[in-house]
């Protein structure tokens, strides 16, 4: 036993978890009064009560008790304490009453036990745990799980698929293995009525997951220690401190071999056959299954992530397409053939970019100039535009189907007050509030101003950590001034380092700069992640949410500002910093007082940019893939090697199970992170780099089934959780998509070189040919560059050593200013503001257009269908009939009873007077 699980199993004896007066436990916690154990009734004499012992009767597919007629809805495992270490015997004795506290507490409120040893271990216990029907039914009415009351008989529409289901049926799971799920209406259950629902076969009304997750609803909320008026309760608590080494629910089977049982579902092998398995990477997700198994939190997310893959095909194709035309393209550009043609830009000298480089000739960079001209061209900017039309249509169609999913797994009416607290928040109740809504006192953990000191220091912390994310941008950007500067002295003394010569004409220092920084840029990205990653969590839980689902939402606000800093803010500076405030050549600007600042390219920071994207996006792809894949398969492998020489298909499914690895509750979360953040990196920076939706969809198209395969096989069943959406992400993706057109339309205007060209294209390029006038980008090159005169370099200025060339007396560089001579010399000119208004009508225009057409897109596209709504009304309308019908019976049936009542009392009456 670990020291720091000792550490907080004494923590908790000093009363630092879950601590709550009695007199304040019932009006936070929801229990059934029939199920409530009183204080008194779990006494000495109970507590000493054993959970019945049994031995392994040789079933290892088996999901019931050892009778073969209770079914096992949750699993929990313990070390046996009277075989542990002497010398903490006192500790261990006193997790072993906190159990057998806990264990009385659940067979009070009716849950019924079983205990079997470890066929591997005999110090392990697995105790088998066991909703009896009244039990579920209590809790089921608590929980407002919807069951059915009568089949769904609203046709569905014909759609077009119809004509194409010869060749769509390949694309879809094997309908002979996963079956459709018929289709009913539902209403929440009450036990009151419990004949009027569809069916009462009590053995599968309630399917597994449902009676999991009020399994874990009960487990969460039972007591295991009182002291006074103080009483500690919650299966989260007893696993923080050691009490219980894991609980879970169970796999229904092997994922890779049908059970032997007779009448077992083998969902987990359909699953895995017909969804993770990797040569079915091109089929749809058998969403209801997926639902049915693990719940509707994360079908929700398979549903959305499979969605957003769908839409992405699209993007690709147009991507994919933008990048080939501008790749075909490449050596018919002008301006790249004046930048690569000896006799232009093999005749331009260039001023040095950093105080001890030397001068270089235009077409030294030949090669980055056609490279630049397969991403910056006239289709990307149609690119980007269609890309803003996509994310409208994506989080509209998405609203769409996600309308159809909710009605279809009963989560239309999933409300917050419907969802429990947390036993976290619950446990922390001390003060009393007057509910501005029901206007009853109700238990909070805070006061107004502790809520107020609390998230004070939540925003002070993250702020804290998002200037260390600024802090180190500004250290990379210092490596990279300092680097480049090394680089461009170290090869232009080509006498000191010869063996560098033969690669000089091929890698730049611009090149290698910007590759080795972005590698940087990538590991500290990656560092501070999962540094921040703690911080964020800490946060949170001082917080004290209320909700799961709030708690969630509150982390994921920390997590993705955090994240939206930390991945895009190096993106953001080469885009829209790098290259805009650097002087010129006379009088250069320098960051620190020591670094002269960066230039751009000739050609512009794009094919930075670019670079940049790319090699983050891939390696975040690398990374996570590294982490989901390979790290759980060895935890495995290492688990079932030290287990010893039982082989698999001999121990028992609940022992199997337990080797697997635990997903945290918080294992969803990071999914939906991560695929966020990419589809930022698709979205607010596509005009840069046309290739990004290919590389999201190829990555996508593997993540699904990565997913897949590691819930199926590598780790233990999920609790099964209720969600109707996708949370706090839906607002983000909103945000991001808003944004997205305003950094793609100022990408195209500040870091491309579009807009120049096209203001010399139609501006200052007219040649006339008789009657006719021809445009041409003809002199573009020439035109873009200004002079200045090398005598002009002052001495005194900072490490100005660069040698003078000779028979020139004057340098080019990147601006618009007016040459040496002119009155007003190396001020700009009046090209210089035909650029800067042309770049600002651009950003004007292209974002009221494509805003005014996602604003039309959003109220054309409604967001439920309309034959969800109709199927959502008849089910309202048979919910309240069922409801008539039920309340005229009881009152039917109460008046017959007073009416005979007062019948037989008239008749005795009668009888008495006779």
């Amino acid at each position: 036993m670990s020291d720091d699980i000792l550490e907080r199993d004494s923590a908790s004896e000093n009363g630092d978890f879950n601590d709550i007066q009695l007199g304040m436990i019932d009006e936070e916690i929801v229990y059934p009064e029939e199920f409530l154990p009183t204080y008194e009734s779990i006494n000495e004499k109970t507590i000493l009560t054993k959970v019945q012992q049994v031995e392994y009767n040789n079933r290892p597919d088996s999901l019931f008790f050892n009778d073969g007629q209770r079914r096992i809805d949750y699993i929990l495992v313990y070390e046996d304490e009277d075989k542990q270490a002497f010398d903490k015997r006192h500790v261990f004795q006193r997790r072993k009453r906190r159990r057998e506290y806990f264990e009385a507490s659940l067979m009070k409120m009716g849950i019924e036990l079983e205990a079997v040893p470890s066929v591997v271990d005999d110090k392990v216990i697995f105790v088998k745990v066991h909703m009896p029907w009244d039990v579920l039914c209590t809790y089921a009415e608590v929980l407002h799980i919807k069951v059915p009351i009568k089949p769904n008989d609203i046709p569905r529409r014909p759609s077009l698929g119809r004509f194409f289901k010869c060749i769509t049926k390949h694309f879809y799971p094997d309908e002979d293995l996963i079956r459709k799920e018929p289709e009913f209406f539902t209403a929440p259950f009450e036990k009151r009525r419990a004949k009027d629902f569809l069916s009462i076969n009590r053995d599968l009304f309630f399917t597994p997951s449902m009676r999991s997750r009020m399994a874990f609803y009960i487990l969460s909320r039972a007591p295991y220690e009182v002291r006074g008026n103080i009483r500690k309760f919650g299966i989260t608590k007893l696993l923080d401190g050691g009490v219980y080494k894991a609980a879970y629910p169970l796999h229904d089977s092997r994922f890779n071999v049908k059970s032997e049982e007779e009448d077992c579902p083998n969902e987990r092998l359909l699953l895995f056959k017909e969804w993770a398995h990797p040569k079915n990477f091109y089929k749809m997700q058998p969403l209801d299954l997926i639902r049915k198994y693990f719940g509707e939190k994360i079908g929700i997310y398979f549903a959305w992530l499979g969605f957003y893959t769908m839409m992405l095909i699209v993007a690709a194709v147009v991507g994919l397409g933008c990048f080939l035309y501008g790749y075909h393209n490449q050596e018919t550009s002008t301006w790249s053939k004046e930048v690569c043609d000896p006799e232009i830009g093999g005749q331009i000298v260039m001023c040095p970019q950093c105080d001890l480089c030397k001068y270089w000739m235009l077409n030294s960079t030949c090669d980055t100039s056609k490279t630049l001209c397969v991403f910056d061209h006239f289709g990307t900017l149609v690119f980007a535009v269609f890309m803003s039309v996509w994310v409208t249509l994506f989080l509209e169609f998405w609203k769409r189907y996600q309308a159809e999913l909710e009605y279809d797994w009963d989560t239309v009416e999933f409300l917050e007050q419907e969802e429990p607290p947390r036993p976290e928040y619950e446990a922390k109740c001390i003060y009393e509030r007057k509910n501005p809504i029901t206007g009853v006192k109700e238990k909070v953990p805070y006061t107004t101003c502790g809520r107020c000191v609390r998230v004070s220091i939540g925003i002070g912390t993250v702020l804290f950590w998002i200037f260390l994310i600024l802090a180190s941008i500004v250290a990379i950007i210092v490596y990279r001034l300092a680097v480049f500067l090394t680089l461009s002295v170290k090869l232009r003394d080509s006498t000191e380092l010869k063996n560098l010569e033969p690669i000089k004409e091929y890698v730049t220092p611009q090149m290698a700069t910007s590759v080795t920084a972005s590698i940087i840029s990538f590991v500290v990205i990656m560092i501070l992640n999962m540094l921040y990653e703690r911080v964020a969590i800490w946060i949170t839980d001082f917080e004290l949410p209320r909700t799961m689902r709030d708690y969630e939402n509150s982390l994921t606000m920390k997590m993705f500002l955090f994240q939206f800093v930390n991945y895009y803010s190096s993106c953001f500076y080469i885009a829209f910093v790098k290259g805009k405030a650097v002087g010129h050549p006379g009088a250069p600007v320098y960051l620190l007082g020591k670094y002269r600042n960066e230039e751009c390219d000739p050609g512009g920071c794009l094919i930075e940019l670019t670079t940049q994207l790319s090699i983050i996006m891939g390696g975040k792809a690398i990374w996570n893939n590294i982490q989901e894949i390979l790290i759980p398969w060895l935890k495995n492998r290492y688990s079932y090697f030290c287990s010893g020489k039982v082989i698999e298909k001999e121990r028992p499914r609940w022992e199997q199970d337990y080797k697997l690895q635990d997903l945290s509750k918080l294992g969803l979360f990071y999914e939906y992170l991560e695929m966020v953040i990419q589809f930022g990196f698709v979205t607010l920076f596509v005009a840069s780099f046309p290739l990004a939706p290919v590389l999201a969809l190829i990555n996508n198209m593997f993540e699904i089934r990565v997913d897949a395969w590691k819930f199926t096989t590598q780790f233990r069943r999920m609790t099964p959780e209720k969600a109707q959406d996708i949370g706090a992400w839906q607002p983000i993706l909103q945000g991001v998509a808003i944004l997205a057109v305003a950094t793609n339309a100022m990408i195209i205007a500040f870091t491309s070189d579009m807009i120049p060209r096209l203001v010399y294209y139609w501006s200052f390029s007219v040649y006339p040919y008789g009657d006719n006038v021809d445009h041409t980008m003809q002199g573009y090159i020439n035109s873009s560059l200004s002079l200045f005169n090398i005598n002009d370099f002052h001495n005194n200025s900072l490490g100005i050593t660069a040698d003078e060339p000779r028979n020139i007396s004057v340098c080019r560089y990147r601006d618009y200013r007016f040459p040496p001579g002119h009155p007003r010399q190396y001020e700009h000119n009046m090209l210089y503001w035909h650029v800067i208004a042309a770049k600002m009508a651009f950003i004007i225009v292209v974002e009221h257009i494509v805003y005014f057409t996602k604003f039309i897109l959003s109220y054309v596209i409604p967001d439920v269908p309309y034959a969800v709504k109709e199927q959502i009304k008849r089910e309202k309308y048979l919910t309240q009939m069922l409801l008539h019908e039920t309340n005229l019976k009881l009152v039917s049936k109460r008046l017959k009873s007073s009416l005979d009542e007062e019948t037989s009392e008239a008749k005795g009456h009668e009888e008495h007077e006779l």
